[in-house]
């Protein structure tokens, strides 16, 4: 049915089925929200860039086919501006809405199949899932002046004792270390120095993090800029936050080439959000795995 003024009609219900969870959930409404489509099989990825624009969450994830295919599941991840190969909380939401409403089964694992490649989510007994991502790739490092600048920050604020780098695990992110979180909290990104420095970087979003929590129980605080794919700052980033964890073991950090850190992100923005990030190298490759709850928000169909 649907509404028309004041009355309620009946209606041939056939469109696309649409899921909205919240990922690194620490509660209903916290997070960062995802819509998961199914049955989008004769629209053209024209059609899911209007989608994605027309829900306007950081991103929106379509489930492509409902077959395996080489052991995964097809799926395609956009941000309101354009496509990604890769995002750490569409890959969770995704993996829990063909566990839960497609298998409909307690698989231990889910696997999606994106531009990067297969990423293999697992689901835990205690609710939490877990993604590993692929090893990252560290590329060049800035100068912590502009970088400061773009964020109304002082070059102080940003702790030298570490690079500014970009680091991908599929999606590439400049990773800014500083001091406080009292810094981190007075960010603010200028939007026009923002767009002319990354227009000449592979990478077009900017993280921040420092060691002290919003929660004392947590471990990490970060903050994340992506207006360059119409996100001005992102509730909660797998992938981020996953490139963090290359950066923590590569430069030690914590001087250790194991991480098992509690990560807080979104408190600025009014959406708190947990991420779990395990990182460990071993050889010439760190792996790391990136974690969190997803909880069912609603569910609607297109009409």
């Amino acid at each position: 049915m649907y509404i028309h003024g004041d009355r309620i009609r009946e209606c041939d219900m056939t469109g696309p089925i649409f899921y909205i969870v919240d990922v690194f959930a620490v509660g209903k409404y916290t997070g960062n929200q995802l819509t998961v489509f199914r049955h989008v099989d004769d629209m053209s990825g024209d059609d899911l860039q209007r989608l994605a624009r027309e829900f306007s969450f950081s991103e929106t994830t379509f489930v492509t086919s409902e077959k395996k295919r080489d052991g995964g599941y097809d799926a395609r991840i956009f941000t309101p501006a354009e496509e990604l190969p890769f995002a750490g909380h569409p890959t969770l939401g995704t993996a829990f809405i063909i566990r839960n409403e497609i298998l409909k089964e307690p698989a231990e694992t889910v696997v999606l199949n994106l531009k990067v490649g297969q990423i293999p989510v697992s689901f835990e007994p205690d609710g939490i899932l877990w993604m590993r991502q692929m090893a990252p790739k560290f590329g060049q490092t800035f100068d912590p002046e502009p970088i400061a600048d773009i964020l109304s920050l002082d070059v102080q604020d940003i702790d030298d004792r570490f690079p500014v780098q970009d680091v991908s695990t599929g999606v590439p992110f400049i990773i800014a270390p500083l001091r406080t979180r009292e810094a981190l909290q007075r960010a603010l990104v200028v939007k026009d120095r923002f767009f002319a420095f990354v227009k000449n970087t592979s990478a077009k979003s900017i993280m921040i993090f420092c060691p002290e929590p919003h929660r004392e129980e947590h471990d990490m605080s970060v903050r994340v800029f992506a207006d360059y794919y119409g996100v001005p700052e992102d509730p909660a980033t797998g992938s981020a936050n996953g490139c963090l964890g290359g950066y923590l073991v590569e430069h030690g950090y914590f001087d250790s080439d194991v991480v098992d850190v509690r990560i807080d992100q979104g408190y600025e923005i009014g959406r708190p959000s947990l991420l779990l990030l395990r990182a460990e190298k071993r050889g010439n490759r760190i792996d790391i795995l990136v974690g969190g709850r997803v909880i069912m928000v609603g569910t609607g169909q297109l009409v």
